[in-house]
């Protein structure tokens, strides 16, 4: 390429950025006292033309983002359902569980009561432990066979 040939080109880019750069201003409504009615309308539907597609981009990106806060909303959701159904089953298990120290703690409340019902006293106190101990039976008579039996337990505070 000649000097010459660099030196249009040049020159043709300088108009071009002198031209975009006026553009720039008349549409930003700057420098538009010279311009002619039919100027003015190209110059509004220009305008028009670049914020619809504004507009669009806008729009376009609302939808996206609505599109992903939706998707992000349904995993929260399925979340908290998996939550929700652990803490039922949490509940019903913690349920069963009450339901099985009820039975115990009754079980152990009935033979209480029948130690009781048969002579034997805890004093109150269930850390008390029984200790029975076996003997040979004897033909003594009666009284004699009462204090023997009253003498298998033996009680260890």
């Amino acid at each position: 390429m000649t000097p010459e040939e660099l030196n249009t080109k040049i020159s043709l880019c300088d108009a071009l950025i002198v031209r975009k750069l006026v553009l720039d201003r008349k549409m930003m409504g700057e420098e538009l006292s010279g311009l002619s009615v039919e100027d003015l309308q190209k110059l509004e539907n220009q305008l028009e033309m670049s914020l619809r597609d504004v507009r669009m981009k806008k729009e376009q990106m609302l939808i996206e983002e609505i599109k992903e806060l939706n998707r992000e909303g349904n995993l929260v959701h399925q979340e908290n359902l998996d939550l929700h159904k652990k803490v039922s089953l949490m509940h019903q298990q913690n349920m069963e569980l009450h339901k099985k120290v009820s039975e115990v703690e009754g079980v152990k409340s009935a033979d209480k009561t029948s130690l009781l019902t048969n002579g034997l006293d805890m004093g109150g106190n269930s850390s008390e432990h029984v200790h029975l101990q076996l003997s040979q039976p004897q033909q003594h008579d009666e009284t004699h066979s009462k204090a023997i039996q009253l003498s298998y337990f033996s009680f260890i505070a």
